[in-house]
């Protein structure tokens, strides 16, 4: 990218705080700006081209320049560009949204109650489980069960279910009663010599101890994604979600599957808790929802956690939470196109076919001198940096995989690296050409990679 000066990237570098961002650098670096999308591509303010090898941020299903969204959220603001979802209030884009997504989840799950982002969605449903705990006489079960490296947003509570240190250092999180657990990843955390069938088995006794340490009447919920996104792309091991939803059951903890980056196919499921055979209580989607065109999340729960929820509304009157954009109706037009989107032009069928080329790309590359692991499911992916016998990093933890990343970016692909990770995770509109193309890419920013660690000296 050119980084001549201009007046919005001087702009950006005096007034524009960013997330995830080392704000010093930035004073120096300033923003790569993006001014139009096509497709599964973007383009920045030099007219330079990228593929968008992650979707944005895990999330635009159908691409960057998708009408019909534009045309729903225009048709809405005519009608009604904003009302509120309080005190018996509704609005027609809120409801059928709500309609829609009971009619696209598992049998059971028939309420859904609306956030403006995944993180409050997850904050929310702590909330909901001291709500209802409370409500039914049990007011010591509050305690939640997360994962070291999983990722559940960045509010207070949300943020204090993310395993991820980046995200707790010097924000004093976490801040509510949580247990982080082992990651489940056998590559990376098994011990020498240890199975997989034993890796899981060991993780199942963890949790079992946790609760027996705890106490199972002090333990409201277990959260967790069923393939770890922006911890670094890590799939389960074989038997571990039916042993997590066993356990849970046995001990009366609520099981609560994010499906912020897993829903809608991303898997080659519809749902992330269908590709790995376990049933949640309540799952909480986001994303591709919308396809990011707008901020919208939702919270989907059974039948039994809504009537323990609307048992103490009862009780106390009301359900004193909720945020002004709750069900927001251009949020909610946007979502009820997208899906329809989704559907008629089965993306998640989609997901599925090209799951095969997509996953064998990937593994094409695992042969790479700097790949430790390659690994993923549906259309995401990780490609672990680090030595594969001794799953070492090479250098400083991050730093071989951030060059990939700046690499890849000057060859005109748009990924994210994760630690050591680099991530993949396109739009779900992709064909096999596009396929091709990513990792023609993406192999010579390894290889460019390559040549500058053997520079340095950190292989």
């Amino acid at each position: 990218m050119n980084k001549r000066p201009n007046s919005l990237h001087e702009a950006d570098k005096a007034h524009t705080l960013h997330p995830y961002t080392n704000m010093r650098l930035h004073e120096d670096i300033g923003p790569m700006i993006m001014e139009r999308g096509d497709g599964i591509r973007v383009y920045d303010t030099e007219g330079k081209s990228y593929i968008e090898g992650l979707a944005g941020l895990w999330s635009v299903a159908v691409g960057f320049s998708e009408t019909r969204l534009r045309d729903a959220a225009m048709r809405q603001m005519d009608q009604l560009s904003y009302y509120h979802t309080f005190a018996h209030k509704a609005n027609v884009p809120a409801i059928q949204l709500a309609e829609k997504l009971a009619e696209m989840t598992p049998d059971g799950f028939n309420r859904a109650f609306f956030t403006n982002s995944g993180s409050e969605a997850n904050d929310t449903v702590i909330k909901m489980l001291w709500f209802l705990n409370n409500g039914r006489g049990k007011p010591e079960k509050k305690k939640m069960l997360a994962r070291t490296k999983g990722y559940h947003g960045i509010t207070i509570a949300s943020g204090s279910l993310t395993g991820l240190p980046g995200n707790h250092k010097d924000f004093d999180l976490p801040a509510i009663p949580v247990t982080h657990l082992s990651t489940p990843h056998y590559w990376k955390c098994a011990e020498p010599g240890e199975s997989e069938a034993d890796f899981t088995a060991r993780l199942l006794k963890e949790l079992e101890d946790v609760i027996a340490e705890e106490g199972a009447d002090t333990i409201a919920g277990f959260i967790g994604e069923p393939v770890m996104g922006a911890g670094g792309v890590m799939t389960p091991p074989a038997g571990y979600w039916e042993g997590v939803e066993k356990i849970c059951r046995a001990n009366d903890i609520l099981l609560i599957s994010d499906e912020v980056i897993n829903g809608f196919g991303r898997l080659g499921t519809p749902f992330g808790f269908q590709k790995y055979g376990f049933t949640p209580d309540i799952f909480v989607i986001s994303k591709q929802l919308t396809s990011s065109y707008m901020p919208l999340a939702a919270i989907m729960m059974n039948d039994a956690v809504y009537d323990m929820i609307a048992d103490n509304t009862a009780k106390l009157g009301t359900f004193g939470h909720g945020f002004t954009g709750s069900g927001h109706p251009v949020a909610c037009a946007v979502g009820v196109e997208n899906l329809s989107i989704i559907q008629e032009k089965d993306l998640m069928g989609n997901a599925a076919r090209m799951e095969v080329p997509f996953q064998k790309a990937v593994q094409a590359l695992s042969d790479h001198p700097l790949v430790g692991e390659a690994r993923g499911t549906g259309l995401i992916a990780g490609l672990e940096m680090g030595d594969k016998e001794t799953r070492t990093s090479f250098g400083a933890p991050g730093q071989v995989a951030a060059m990939v990343i700046k690499m890849a970016t000057e060859e005109g692909l748009i990924l994210r690296n994760v630690y050591d990770t680099v991530a993949l995770c396109p739009p779900l509109i992709l064909t096999e050409d596009n396929i091709t193309e990513i990792f023609d890419k993406l192999k010579i920013a390894l290889d460019r990679a390559y040549d500058w660690a053997k520079s340095e000296g950190l292989l």
